[in-house]
C-alpha cells in the first residue's frame, strides 16, 4: 500500500513550471502518522530562512499510540536538497509573483517520507475559469466517447 497525498488545489491556483523532489526532516512520530495517510498539504508553502528550504502550515496528526511524547501538528519542518537545486530555486524566486508549493506527499520506496514541490506563478480569475472550462469540456468528451 503506497501513501501519496496530493495538493489539488496548487494546479489550479498556480501555473505549476518546475518541479523538484526534497526529503523532509521529521520527528519519530511524524513518519508514522504520514505511514497511515494522517497528513495535509493543503494549506502548505516554502520560504527560504537564509540558505535552508523549509515548509510552513503542512499539517501532520498526532500518532494515535504516541504515548505522552507527540509532535506539534503544524511545526516548520526542513527541506533536504542538495545545494545546486537550492541556489537554482533561491534565483527563480527572485522574480515577483513566484513562490514554491508542495504538490505531492509520498512515501518513497527507500522508505522516507518525500516532497513534491513545484516553482509557481499564480493565476488570475480569469485562468482559473479556463481552467474549469477546459476540465469541463474533457469530462463532455469522456462520456461521449
Amino acid at each position: 500500500m503506497s501513501i501519496e497525498i496530493k495538493n489539488k488545489k496548487a494546479a489550479f491556483s498556480y501555473f505549476l513550471t518546475d518541479s523538484y523532489t526534497a526529503g523532509i526532516q521529521l520527528q519519530g512520530t511524524e513518519i508514522k502518522s504520514i505511514r497511515g495517510g494522517k497528513a495535509s498539504i493543503m494549506e502548505a508553502y516554502c520560504r527560504f530562512d537564509g540558505d535552508e528550504l523549509f515548509i510552513f502550515n503542512m499539517h501532520i496528526d498526532a500518532y494515535g499510540n504516541a504515548g505522552y511524547v507527540t509532535h506539534e501538528t503544524r511545526r516548520i519542518r526542513k527541506l533536504l536538497m542538495k545545494r545546486t537545486e537550492l541556489n537554482k530555486l533561491q534565483r527563480k524566486l527572485r522574480d515577483v509573483g513566484v513562490t514554491v508549493v508542495p504538490t505531492r506527499l509520498y512515501i518513497a520506496a527507500s522508505g522516507y517520507a518525500k516532497l513534491d514541490i513545484s516553482v509557481a506563478k499564480g493565476k488570475k480569475l480569469v485562468d482559473k475559469r479556463h481552467t474549469i472550462k477546459d476540465r469541463d469540456q474533457a469530462r463532455d468528451l469522456d462520456r461521449r466517447g
